[in-house]
Parts: structure tokens; sequence; C-alpha cells
């Protein structure tokens, strides 16, 4: 089995490559490539590491056959077309946790220098001049800080600005009255921040919803005299806006480490005395770029090697001691998704998946997406588990989780339930000794294991049946390794589940199909993974 292939297209600390070589995966460093080149490229590998420069975008997915795993060393995945790659199968990956502290290290120092003056009296006093009325600053201590998201940048923020002495208030749709007393920080609703605060700081990601969060509007809404720091993204501040507000001097100052167009090789903030501007600096520290190197270089490995998913975007993380408790349901959630889907060929218009047991107590949102995967896997072929939700809606399959909390008499149950225009149609499954095992059809209980290869008989329960199919197997040379029975009552519904030892021909299948009382008959293939 040849290794894994790592694409790492933007700048990143050798160490990455050190952790991918570590792990038994080719990773390649050829530096920075343009689109055209990383078109020519891409599909040849199943992972690519990115900072900020690269854009991944549809053109370039639709090139990368063989990518499993997208990993941004860094937070902001502006660069990444999140919604493109989940359609694509790809998992998308960052590192939330790896430039916390520096970023939040640098929007302290940001909001220090814009209340002390330190850059633009830096440069007075290396030109000879010596103006200290001219630099009066501001003293931190006492006053208010509002911090605008309370993630990790944020949290961090707010620990060091009490420590500094400031009073701390903040905005989180997100943030509980718990976690807000943990952090010492009032919780306050946006425009009381904005009207109340001496220093505005902003820690949000960039959304449809906070792109020109801070508009005209919300800038006139600040108080007189007023700082504002932004050390997360461009494009958060209208601009012009901003340029008004302080001309007017209606904001004291304001420091920015981000730009609505970047690199920013010009802006209409440049030049403006009460501004300090740096050239997105918040991760640049050293320590930051080897721990996101390391970090995204280890969870691409992760992936890759073992399924762990560890700070993905568009799937359920997956911790390997999860992955390692799941691995018996998700063998369960395969077997019962592509049982249904191969019995179901008429368009799906709803999917419902009943937990029921001990399955109510694991995480059940990859169980679903395998479910999904595996019934639709016999219909399409580009699905996996993590374009899988996708897919359904795409195919206006109304999609449903649900939990029956009532007792059983296994210790776990699964319940894969489809309806489509003519049918209903549901299949129940539960672990024994941790392997997989069918203990309903169609309502008729019938307790089996699946092996590779299968045969589905429906039939009438009449004297007789058993023994034909077994003549009429016998005399088509195909040999039965197991055998299961069921049915709903006497001389009502029944069926058989015949485990066999290979794929039977199309005539043989037509044989089993013209005996006396029988329903239907079909070959399900279940593959060991």
């Amino acid at each position: 089995m040849s290794k894994p292939r790592v694409l790492i297209a933007d700048s990143m600390s050798s160490l990455a490559i050190s952790i991918f070589e570590e792990r038994g995966i080719d990773a390649v460093q050829p530096g920075k490539l343009s689109a055209e080149e990383l078109l020519d490229t891409i599909g040849d590998y199943d992972g690519l590491a990115v900072r900020s420069a690269t854009q991944v975008n549809a053109e370039i997915l639709g090139r990368a056959d063989k990518l499993k795993v997208v990993g941004r060393a860094g937070i902001g995945v502006d660069n990444i077309d999140v919604h493109a790659c989940t359609k694509r199968g790809v998992v998308v990956m960052n590192t939330p946790f790896g430039n916390a502290i520096t970023t939040a290290e640098h929007a302290m120092a940001m909001m220090l220098s814009l209340a002390r003056h330190i850059p633009q009296a830096n440069v007075s006093t290396q030109e000879g001049k010596w103006e200290k009325s001219r630099f009066m600053g501001m003293e931190l201590t006492g006053k208010l800080l509002g911090i605008i998201g309370m993630g990790n940048i944020g949290s961090i923020m707010a620990k060091k600005s009490i420590g500094y002495g400031l009073r701390v208030q903040a905005y989180d749709p997100f943030l509980t009255e718990e976690r807000a007393d943990k952090l010492g920080v009032k919780k306050v609703d946006l425009d009381t921040l904005l009207e109340t605060s001496d220093i505005v700081s902003l820690h949000v990601p960039k959304t449809p919803e906070t792109t020109n969060m801070i508009s005209a509007s919300a800038l006139n809404k600040m108080k007189h005299g007023a700082l504002l720091v932004n050390c997360a993204r461009g494009g958060l501040v209208d601009e012009l806006a901003l340029l008004a507000a302080l001309k007017s001097n209606h904001l004291k100052g304001a420091a920015l480490d981000v730009f609505e167009v970047e690199p920013a090789k010009e802006n209409p903030l440049f030049g403006l005395p009460n501004v300090i501007c740096t050239p997105h600096l918040g991760a640049s520290t050293v320590e930051a770029q080897e721990k996101v190197a390391m970090q995204i270089a280890g969870q691409i490995s992760d992936y890759l090697l073992s399924g762990t998913i560890n700070n993905a975007l568009n799937v359920p993380s997956l911790s390997t001691e999860e992955a390692k408790l799941l691995k018996p349901y998700l063998e369960l959630a395969r077997v019962l998704g592509s049982f249904v889907g191969q019995l179901t060929q008429d368009p799906i218009k709803s999917l419902t998946v009943t937990y029921g047991g001990e399955a109510n107590d694991v995480n059940i949102e990859p169980l679903t997406s395998q479910v999904v995967q595996s019934l639709l896997e016999h219909h399409s072929s580009s699905v996996n588990s993590v374009n899988a939700r996708e897919v359904a809606r795409e195919r206006n399959i109304d999609l449903i989780e649900a939990h029956n909390e009532g007792k059983d008499e296994y210790p776990c149950r699964i319940t894969v339930t489809v309806e489509t225009e003519e049918m209903t149609r549901s299949i129940c499954g539960t672990l024994i000794q941790n392997r997989p095992r069918v203990i309903d059809v169609k309502g008729i209980p019938l307790e089996s294991t699946l092996g590779e290869h299968m045969l589905y008989i429906t039939n009438e329960d009449a004297p007789g049946v058993i023994g034909d199919i077994g003549t009429t197997t016998c005399a088509s040379g195909i040999n039965i390794a197991n055998m299961r029975l069921g049915r709903d009552r006497s001389g009502g519904n029944a069926m058989v589940l015949l485990e066999i030892d290979e794929k039977p021909g199309d005539e043989d299948l037509e044989r089993l199909r013209a005996m006396p009382n029988i329903n239907s008959v079909r070959y399900l293939h279940f593959p060991a993974l």
C-alpha cells in the first residue's frame, strides 16, 4: 500500500515536514505555487496544507481527485471554499489554538501602543524632536474595554487586560453568564458595549453576519474619544466610515492589523496621525508558526492514517479514543445503511435513524453520516462521510435523527427507516460482542450476521419453501454458509437471509424467483472494510 501524500502549498515551518515523515507520510513542500502550478499538481495528493496565501476554490478541487483533507495552519479559512470542499467530500481542518496567545498578545500591544502613541512618538524622537506634550496618552487602569467575540483569542485578551487593571465587558451571542463570571467579564448586548466602552477590540471571524459589523451606524454609537482595535479579520470594519469617524475626532484612534484588501499596499486610512497599522502580524511569532505547523501536520496525519478528526469545520471532530469507541457502532451503521440502500430503488423522501439503548450514549452525528453514506453510495459514486448529508440535501431527502429511551431486550439498537412514494421500509440492528447483527427487517424479527455475499428472499409462509430453496441453490452450485428465517405470523409474510460463499449468477437468481410462494430474491453485497 502506497504512502499517503501531502502537498504543503505555502511557506510553513520545517517542523511540519518532520512530523509527516515521522508518521510515514510523503510530504512535499515546493515553495509558493501559482494557481496554475497548483492545478497541475493537486491531483497527486491525498492532503493539502496551507496558510493564508493559497486559494482552495472549486476550480482547484475539481482537479483534486484524490484529495481527502485540507489543513489550514491557523484559524481563518477565508481562503478555503469550505462548502465546495464539503460537496467534494474533503475534510477542512484548522488550528484554532496554535496562534491564540500570539494574536491576543498582538492585540494587547496594539491597544497599549494606541493608548500611548508609541509608534508616532518613536518616529518623532528618532527625527530629533522632543514632543512630550504632543503625545499625551491615556492611562488604561480603570478604563472599560469592550471585547466583541469571546472565543479563544477574546478570552485570552480579557484575562491579560484584567491583569493590566482594565474593566472588561463582552458581547458574544454564545457567551453564557456562567462563562462570563468565570472569565471575570460582564456580558452585555452589542449596543451597550459600543456606547460605554473606552476601547473596543474585535475578535470574531468574518462571516456574512459579521462583515461590516462596525458600520457607520455602529461607529456613531461608540463613545466619543474611544479607541478601536481590530486584529481579527479585514472586512469587519467599514473602512470609509472609520476614516470619517477618525477625521471628525469622534474616535480618538484606531489600531489595525487586518484590512479589507490584503496585502494592503494602499488604504484610505494610511497616513492618518491617529491610526496604527501592521501587516497582519497577529500570528507572526516563531513560536506560533511552529505550533500551528506541527499541529496541522499532526491533524492531517491522524486523519489520513486512522480517520481521527480534530478541529474540523465541516464534519464532527472525532478523537482517537472516540474513534475506537465508535468503531463497532460505525460498522453497524454501515451495514444497516447498505442493506436499506441495496433494497431501495425508488427516490427516497425521508430517512430516519433512531437510536436506542447504549447507542443513545455515544456521538450519533458520525453514525448518522455513515448510515447516509452507506445508503447513498449505491446510488452515487461520489458520496462519503464528509459530504453525505450535503448529498442527501441535494436529493431533497428529509433526514431525521431520533432517540428511543424505552427498555429493550438488546443492549443497543439502531433503526433505519426510509420512506418513498410507494413504501416505508425499516431495518433494525444491534451489537453482540461488538459485531453487527440484523434483528428486524420490515417488522419481521430475524437475528442474523451479515457476510460478504447474502441472498435476501421474501416469501409466503408455506410448507416446503425452505426445502425448495435448499434444493434449488444446491442445483445451482450455491453453497450456503448460514441461514436465518423470520415471519410475521403463521401463514403470513416470511423472509430468509442466506449467507453464501460467492456472488450467484443472474440465472441462479431467476431460478429462485421462479419457485412457488417466492415473492422476491435479491443478492446483497457487504464488502469487508
